[in-house]
């Protein structure tokens, strides 16, 4: 598996290959269904198979501050990409000069002289060049110009229409459970761990509290079950059962900041203060509350972390 930073990087010798291009933000089933598909047709033609995805989402340059929450990081969307069996990933840096590059010239450029695509797969609603005025119609048309075929499919997996829009407006409701099924895998939120106002530690729950990236899609405020992750020299392959609070804290003087704080079930030993972590969200528990008193809402945690456990148990 090749992973090129640019089309620069693409050799001078690629031969003739099958492209799918798009954002793939999420990387979701329809998603993993198109790149399956083109994977299996360079396999059926004999040639290698290339994704395209673009750093950073096209929206924040086009239309900065309008751009939806994200499902994935970059990071993590190449490497659920290059799971997914391809020969190659391309990353391209989305610029302006590249947003204002007419349709023709865009394939040119990209499709036909840099990785001689024989065929090309995208979803139904693709969209390229100059102000997106490029759709499947058009890249058919280029592609019977400049030899080479295409073909729009519907983002669809097991009979169900999947798309990025769809699996945040479940994230936003805090229906987890069904953006994992659309997403084949949970949801994830990733970030540092930073110290907070240390609370969960003096309640007996000490929580690492994650600063995320700006435009990061996390659910709705709640408790959730999930997975505490990390693959760093200090925790490598760390996974553990994770109850999860989103939320302002209403409970407490002066909240306000919206936080996500995931509790290790059951690790009080853990010095998580740097490390980059992930939590992945496998269920919703409850709503977040404003408790009454401290007393009450200890009371409550107990709960959510044995309902966390039950939730995390198979898995």
């Amino acid at each position: 598996m090749r992973r090129w930073h640019g089309l620069d990087e693409v050799p001078a010798d690629w031969g003739r290959s099958v492209v799918t291009i798009g954002v793939f933000d999420g990387v979701h089933r329809g998603h993993q269904r198109i790149v399956a598909d083109a994977c299996a047709q360079a396999a059926e033609r004999g040639m290698r198979s290339v994704v395209i995805t673009f750093d950073p989402h096209p929206d924040e340059v086009v239309r900065p501050g309008t751009h939806p929450p994200l499902l994935t990081t970059a990071r993590r969307r190449i490497e659920l990409l290059e799971r997914l069996g391809a020969d190659a990933v391309a990353v391209v840096p989305f610029t302006l000069e590249l947003s204002r590059t007419p349709p023709d010239e865009f394939v040119r450029q990209v499709l036909v002289e840099r990785l001689h695509a024989a065929h090309v797969i995208v979803g139904e609603d693709f969209r390229f060049g100059h102000r997106a005025k490029g759709d499947v119609a058009l890249l058919k048309e280029l592609g019977a110009k400049y030899d080479f075929t295409a073909e729009g499919v519907p983002l669809v997996a097991n009979g169900d229409t999947i798309s990025s829009t769809l699996i945040r407006g479940r994230l936003e409701t805090g229906d987890v459970a069904s953006a994992a099924h659309a997403l084949g895998r949970p949801h994830r939120v990733e970030g540092v761990v930073v110290r907070g106002h240390q609370r969960g530690r003096a309640l007996g729950f000490p929580t690492a509290n994650l600063e995320t990236r700006p435009h990061t899609a996390i659910p709705a405020d709640g408790v959730y079950a999930g997975w505490l992750v990390c693959d760093s020299d200090r925790y490598p392959a760390f996974r553990w059962p994770t109850a999860i609070s989103i939320g302002t804290n209403p409970t407490f003087e002066g909240a306000g900041e919206r936080t996500v704080e995931a509790y290790a079930l059951d690790r009080t030993d853990l010095d998580l203060y740097g490390e980059h972590m992930a939590v992945d969200f496998t269920a919703r528990i409850r709503d977040t509350l404003k408790f009454d008193s401290i007393e009450a809402l200890v009371e409550e945690m107990h709960r959510d972390v044995d309902r966390a456990r039950e939730l995390t148990a198979e898995g």
